[in-house]
């Protein structure tokens, strides 16, 4: 059997908050405060708190810090800090996939390099302490796999250190995109998810949507500071057991998808190449061409794109326009995508990104041409390079025992 922890985001989500679900589902707090000691940062302390929101009884995690006289930090310092903690190692992976896909979105944002990105309130001890402890959370509950429901936000704007911003704000949108994690906006002045929050998703989230097919064996409900009237201030999680074999968490069941297509004969290749971009820029799961043979021999192509069943619609739209067809289909359709993450190595000073999944790696395509442009390498020697840097890195080792003292499920997975 697999553990699985599924997120309910009905109110959003944020660190302090998938922390409190986890608390609540079973993670014992002294423990959880245990491991986060081993990390070099120090005034500050972690407790939980038994609250009611909207009447639902739920736990909410404070971590109280002494003063707010704590440096900025870089992602690189804050990298560091974790991979020397001595964490479990899976947590520790965890923890540092979260901080790199933070990383690369402000980085992106902002227009500075991850490495160099400063975080202000995610920097803050209060979030090095959230993403840890839901990390090792994790491990005390012996969860695997991760799985949310679709994320909801708030209207408006929002106060943040760098001065007013939308709400939802641009690193939430650009880390919900990233891992294609379904969203829809409720009519609240709010922030619903954080950065925090969103990251968690984006990074350990291996696939999205109803809650899977799966044996519960405990639930929590972690909760926000505020309390408001109409909707509890919670994130739900559930952690149970699914039959082994069954990827990214789910059974027979699968994520629910949609397929569109569109069949066109008088089409470019380059108007079909474009309509691929704009639509994996919108969101879609995957898109691609198969030439075909039409009726009186005229040769065409169908376009195929695979989606989130919320994002339907605006993509039919695109299909349509770009490829002016005069009708698209569609159907329902399940999949099951496996847990992926990315990891980073450095190929001759430049940055690629690894995604690896059930112990594949595979070098990131547009980082790896970039990469062959400035090292003015071949490009499949440049992608092998990277591969076989990640293999020779230490993160691949998840065979050996788990350090002394670690946690139930801390060691290597069957």
């Amino acid at each position: 059997m697999t553990r699985l922890a599924w997120f309910n985001c009905f109110s959003g989500i944020a660190g302090d908050m998938a922390l409190g679900a986890l608390l609540d589902a079973g993670a014992d707090v002294a423990e959880v405060e245990r491991w986060c000691r081993r990390l070099p940062v120090r005034g500050w302390t972690l407790r939980s708190e038994p609250v009611l929101r909207a009447g639902l009884a739920a736990t909410r995690a404070v971590v109280a810090v002494e003063s707010d006289g704590h440096p900025h930090r870089r992602a690189a310092d804050i990298l560091q800090l974790i991979a020397g903690a001595g964490l479990p190692p899976r947590a520790a992976q965890r923890a540092i996939a979260t901080f790199e896909v933070l990383a690369e979105v402000e980085g992106r944002l902002h227009g500075v390099p991850p490495p160099e990105v400063r975080f202000h309130e995610l920097g803050a001890v209060d979030s090095i302490v959230d993403i840890v402890g839901v990390c090792v959370a994790l491990e005390l509950l012996e969860v695997d796999e991760i799985s949310a429901s679709a994320v909801v936000h708030g209207t408006g704007t929002i106060r943040a250190a760098h001065g007013v911003l939308p709400n939802p704000p641009p690193a939430v949108v650009a880390l919900l995109a990233r891992a294609a994690i379904p969203s829809q906006g409720l009519d609240e002045p709010r922030e619903l998810t954080t950065p925090t929050g969103a990251a968690l998703l984006a990074a350990l989230g291996g696939s999205f949507g109803p809650i899977p097919a799966m044996v519960p064996a405990a639930t929590g409900f972690g909760a926000g500071g505020r309390d408001p009237d109409g909707r509890p201030n919670v994130v739900q999680v559930v952690v149970g057991d699914v039959a082994a074999g069954s990827d990214a968490g789910f059974g027979g069941q699968g994520q629910d998808a949609v397929v569109l297509e569109a069949t066109v004969d008088d089409a470019t290749g380059e108007t079909l190449a474009y309509a691929v971009v704009r639509l994996l820029e919108e969101g879609a799961f995957d898109a691609w061409t198969v030439p075909v043979t039409m009726k009186k021999g005229r040769p065409g192509h169908v376009l195929t794109v695979l989606t989130d069943p919320v994002r339907a619609p605006r993509l039919r739209e695109i299909l349509s326009a770009e490829t002016g067809s005069f009708g698209v289909r569609a159907h329902p359709v399940q999949r099951w995508p496996s847990a992926r993450r990315f990891a980073q190595v450095d190929v001759g000073g430049q940055t690629i990104r690894i995604k690896v999944s059930g112990g594949r790696a595979k070098a990131e395509h547009d980082d790896v041409a970039q990469a062959a442009r400035a090292l003015r390498l071949p490009l499949r020697e440049v992608a092998a390079r990277a591969e076989t840097a990640w293999r020779l890195s230490p993160e691949p080792a998840e065979g050996r025992p788990p350090a002394e003292g670690s946690p139930p499920g801390a060691g290597p997975q069957s």
